[in-house]
């Protein structure tokens, strides 16, 4: 029995030494791995341009959601100075509070509601092209009325049209101005991409040019400003639409334009623009 002990004792150094050898040499591959890193010179352009688009559309994200706690302190603030000048008791104030917040919490779960296409109601078709089609629709539970765009999947990957719509769902979620339509969310189902956007019941400018065949100077100026405002609001987020025409100029119900029809865009790489090419 002591032979076997001192026999155990002996055996257990050599036990340890060897797991610290393994140990040992596994910190050494993972060093070497470490001493690997891919160099970011080696990042495609392609793959700056999305870092750019996330970063942005994170910032925006961001923005958003302290400006509408920004609005919502001050709607509470506003109903506080309201009780407060009112003749209305502590216990209606308290209660009329609660309902607020309330109605602001059911608010927030609405907008963190999945959208899908049940959630809307669908009227007449605006438009048809090679893989979709733009109809008006009607969300169920506000009432509010947007365009849907709906793009086929499989008609996108046979055209190989994927990079275009994810550049043109791209700069609707980047760019926010009063000059482009707006997105306001887009999701997918097995077969169909869907983007919902601002319905803009004006029509587009070559309706608007065959209905009066000629504009007026002042009318002409208006719109020319118009679109080149639409057009540097893109071009400042590095994005050029390509496919500027009287059919994707749309009038909102005031009769000002926005810029629509993203398919054809392509985030522009500035770095490869030589300074003072333009000067």
């Amino acid at each position: 029995m002591d032979s076997a002990r001192s026999w155990l004792q002996k055996l257990q150094p050599r036990d340890k030494m060897r797991a610290s050898s393994r140990k040992k040499n596994t910190f050494d591959e993972c060093k070497d791995e470490e001493k690997s890193p891919e160099d970011d010179e080696s990042l495609s352009n392609t793959t700056k341009q999305k870092v750019a688009a996330a970063k942005q559309y994170i910032e925006n994200h961001y923005k958003e959601q302290m400006k509408n706690l920004q609005e919502r302190k001050e709607r509470r603030t506003i109903l506080e100075k309201k009780l407060a000048d009112a003749d209305v008791s502590e216990e209606d104030q308290n209660n009329l509070l609660k309902f607020l917040e309330k109605k602001e919490t059911e608010y927030m779960r609405l907008q963190r509601h999945k959208m899908g296409v049940d959630d809307f109601e669908l009227l007449t078709m605006i438009g048809k092209g090679a893989f979709g089609e733009v109809r008006v629709c009607r969300e169920k539970t506000t009432g509010h009325v947007f365009a849907m765009k709906k793009l086929k999947k499989s008609e996108m990957l046979r055209r190989g049209q994927v990079e275009h719509v994810r550049a043109e769902r791209n700069l609707l979620a980047e760019v926010d101005s009063n000059c482009i339509v707006k997105l306001y969310c887009s999701f997918q189902d097995e077969e169909f991409l869907y983007l919902i956007m601002e319905y803009l019941p004006g029509g587009d400018v070559m309706t608007l040019l065959m209905r009066k065949d000629t504009l007026t100077e002042d009318e002409a100026g208006f719109y020319v400003a118009e679109t080149v405002l639409a057009i540097e609001s893109i071009h400042k987020h590095n994005y050029i639409h390509r496919d500027i025409k009287p059919d994707n100029l749309l009038l909102d119900r005031y009769g000002h334009l926005r810029l629509s029809d993203f398919g054809l865009c392509k985030p522009l790489d500035c770095s490869t623009i030589q300074e003072g090419i333009f000067q």
